[in-house]
């Protein structure tokens, strides 16, 4: 199945005061003729308005995926929401978090339900969700408890950045340093190992994941006198994994982990807390990473970048990692039936 046959990606407007818009807009009029089709859920105006002010020639067409990919080649097809965006480049505001969470909720009901064939992400500002009353840490946790309501069944959501050079997990994400270490245990970080290899299987087609696993302390804790969590807590998890049959390897040294032979010896890296797995894969593809979401019922892979707030509408923001973005979610959407 090519692109063109498929129902086209569910792209969520994300921040409208961020560089979201920005992006779309800019991917759509300069590459479209080599993207998969995708349809914006966002408010039609609110991007016309931001195409405008870039100086970019973007109609914008109301449109719903049936009829997105006959629309893609000479408009950008865009569902509307129900709540308006508002505000201007730069200045986010409060009264938007409805409209970002509804682009979030109907791009996730429209693939769940095969409408479209994945979700792509537009970023999204937690302080602004926050004031009107979001309750959920970020958008990866939000996205599971969709998945969840949709489907009945628990999910566990894995973070995975993935560029041209380097794949990363972290086990823990958004939490203090100090907390690492007592939010970490066997089981999670097992269940972390298990997600990445059946994901990388049914969805990125590797047959058997070469899993590297990073310790948590210097030199992977020196057998126990940098720290004593990478032997009691670390290698139990690899052990078991092993055992059930999975190419895991470690716990190594996180400073020997990312050089450019060391990456040859392995598909993905698993890595403790969120400093560890993004500043290598950030330094080897920063405008070409994707954060992709693994163990979700649905395909869902978004840039690996923020709102900048500071450039959103000067033109400035580059669109790589959204393009990116597209054609990682595309090609993971295709390997699906063949997985199945």
């Amino acid at each position: 199945m090519t692109d063109n046959d498929a129902p086209p990606l569910a792209v969520s407007c994300g921040e409208p005061s961020g560089i979201g818009p920005d992006i779309i807009v800019s991917a759509w009029q300069r590459h479209r003729t080599a993207l998969p089709p995708f349809i914006c859920i966002g408010d039609p105006e609110q991007l016309a308005r931001r195409a405008r002010h870039l100086g970019l020639d973007v109609p914008v067409e109301i449109a719903d995926p049936a009829s997105a990919a006959s629309v893609f080649p000479t408009s950008l097809p865009v569902v509307p929401l129900t709540n308006r965006l508002a505000g201007q480049p730069g200045t986010p505001l409060p009264g938007n978090a409805a409209g970002v969470i509804e682009a979030i909720d109907r791009a996730v009901a429209l693939t769940l339900s095969g409408e479209t064939s994945a979700v792509v992400t537009a970023p999204i500002a937690k302080k602004p969700l926050y004031e009107a009353g979001f309750a959920h840490p970020g958008h990866t946790e939000y996205l599971a408890v969709l998945a969840e309501r949709h489907t009945g069944q628990a999910v566990r959501p894995v973070m995975m950045i993935a560029g041209p050079n380097l794949r990363t997990i972290p086990v823990t994400i958004h939490m203090p340093l100090a907390s690492v270490p007592g939010a970490l245990s066997t089981g999670l970080i097992l269940e972390t190992i298990r997600v990445a290899d059946r994901d990388l299987k049914t969805r990125f087609a590797i047959a058997r994941p070469r899993i590297a696993v990073a310790g948590l302390n210097p030199h992977a804790g020196e057998d126990g006198a940098l720290g004593a969590e990478d032997r009691a807590v670390v290698a139990p998890a690899i052990e078991k994994a092993r055992s059930e049959g999975i190419d895991a390897t470690g716990p190594l040294p996180a400073d020997t982990m990312f050089h450019a032979a060391a990456r040859t010896g392995y598909d993905v890296a698993v890595c403790m807390y969120h400093d560890q797995a993004l500043i290598p894969a950030k330094a080897l593809d920063f405008d070409e990473g994707v954060n992709v979401t693994l163990g979700l019922p649905f395909v869902r892979t978004s840039p690996d970048h923020g709102t900048a707030f500071a450039i959103a509408g000067t033109g400035a923001a580059r669109p790589d990692s959204f393009i990116a973005a597209l054609r990682m979610a595309a090609r993971m959407a295709r390997a699906l039936p063949a997985a199945a």
